[in-house]
């Protein structure tokens, strides 16, 4: 059984940090794409930041510079850590895991973050 379970969420004021994990079990981790996607309220699910199995990194232009991605392979996790957040960052985040070549998807249930004074 796949899952993909994200923590870390909450709420924060406008400039602070969030760390959001992303524990994976039941894939191959390591053969899979990583990345964090985010929905706002009335609006699409946007694609936030993305990590190879190579580790190479995507950010999406308004968190770049703020947000990072990274893995380790070891624990099968996933991280997204998030500086200097705005208002505008509000949104349920959701862990992916994409093996594009094996046509395997996964989500996440996702995790609530909230940017507000």
């Amino acid at each position: 059984q796949v899952q993909l379970v994200e923590s870390g969420g909450g709420l924060v004021q406008p400039g602070g940090s969030l760390r959001l994990s992303c524990a994976a079990s039941g894939i191959a981790f390591g053969l899979y794409n990583m990345g964090w996607y985010r929905q706002a309220p009335g609006k699409q699910r946007e694609l936030v930041a993305v990590i190879t199995d190579g580790g190479s990194t995507n950010y999406a232009d308004s968190v770049k510079g703020r947000f990072t991605i990274s893995r380790d392979n070891a624990k099968d996790t996933v991280y997204l850590q998030m500086n200097s957040l705005k208002p505008e960052d509000t949104a349920v985040y959701y862990c992916n895991a994409d093996w594009t070549r094996a046509s395997l998807n996964f989500w996440g249930q996702g995790t609530q973050v909230t940017v507000s004074s």
